[in-house]
């Protein structure tokens, strides 16, 4: 989630502004096209009367002349629109920094596609960086929550972006316990769906703040906690529950994203606990689960 290298001319920066700027003229078009639909072409008339005088009037009479005037898109009198304020921000934050997000712009166009159909929707994002502002600007209108493991971090950033939604996590594993937690795939209690908060899984996560359980997630991406050395949080407990949400929820489906993919810890638990078979799209180190709900359907196989 975070990139600390800084470089004085970043194509990634670049490429990133561009990319804000073409959501921007889509989210205005749209607008623009709404405001249309909404406000339809009308007809006004006029009426001119002619008088007796008018020799070319064969009755004699007064004569009225209809004229037409139409009006609306494309020749309406063009509407003022805002930008919205997610917006208005993610693109001068980005275009006045030259930290970007460490993801590849192939890797954010991924998540991109789908907020783009769902949004707005609600999105669970593990982890809190330079890329927050992004995620919660593509889900304008919509709620985008962050779930942090670092109180300081979460502290600068607010002082930065206090627009957005983020909270404090503590976890309570190691990435050198991986292979140990692994076996659970085989045990049935981690293969039952139900809410995190009750579950006997050791690696569901129970000590989240109780608006994360209580909402139905559209969006999950999983790119947090820290995983790069064995003495790290690592992700196991944030993929299973990411899994377990998705399952758990009333009817429907979730698309879950993981990071980093090309660590041991990310591609195997990706794997166990969202299984293969709801696999959607791998770009890069990023994977696109698409996972439905398993009570909406009882005996649904935990994976397919």
């Amino acid at each position: 989630m975070r990139s600390k290298q800084q470089f004085p001319v970043n194509i990634r920066l670049i490429l990133l502004t561009l990319f804000f700027l073409l959501i921007l003229l889509v989210v205005v078009v749209k607008t623009n096209l709404s405001s249309s639909q909404e406000n339809p072409a009308y007809t006004s008339q006029t009426h001119v009367s002619t008088s007796q005088e008018n020799p070319k009037n064969e009755d004699d009479q007064p004569r009225s002349v209809t004229t037409e005037k139409t009006s609306g898109f494309p020749f309406s009198t063009p509407s003022c629109t805002k930008t919205p304020p997610s917006l208005a921000h993610a693109l001068i934050h980005y275009a006045t920094t030259n930290i970007t997000p460490q993801q590849t712009i192939k890797e954010i166009s991924v998540t991109q596609k789908i907020l783009e159909r769902k949004s707005p929707c609600n999105f669970l994002v593990f982890g809190l960086g330079h890329d927050s502002l992004m995620w919660a600007a593509l889900n304008h209108g919509g709620r985008t929550v962050f779930l942090e493991e670092d109180k300081s971090w979460i502290e600068q950033i607010r002082k930065k972006q206090p627009s957005l939604e983020s909270y404090h996590v503590v976890y309570n594993t190691k990435v050198n316990q991986a292979d140990d937690l692994l076996e659970n795939r085989a045990r049935e209690e981690c293969r039952a769906v139900s809410d995190p908060r009750v579950s006997q899984c050791e690696l569901a996560l129970k000590g989240l703040p109780s608006e994360v359980y209580e909402v139905e997630w559209d969006l999950i991406m999983v790119d947090a906690p820290t995983g790069y050395h064995r003495e790290a949080p690592g992700r196991m407990t944030a993929i299973y529950t990411a899994g377990l949400m998705a399952r758990n929820r009333e009817e429907g489906e979730t698309d879950v994203f993981v990071h980093d993919v090309d660590r041991n810890v990310e591609d195997k638990f990706s794997f166990a606990f969202l299984c293969e078979e709801y696999m959607r799209e791998e770009e890069g180190r990023l994977r696109h689960f698409t996972i439905p709900s398993h009570r909406a359907r009882l005996g649904r196989p935990f994976c397919p």
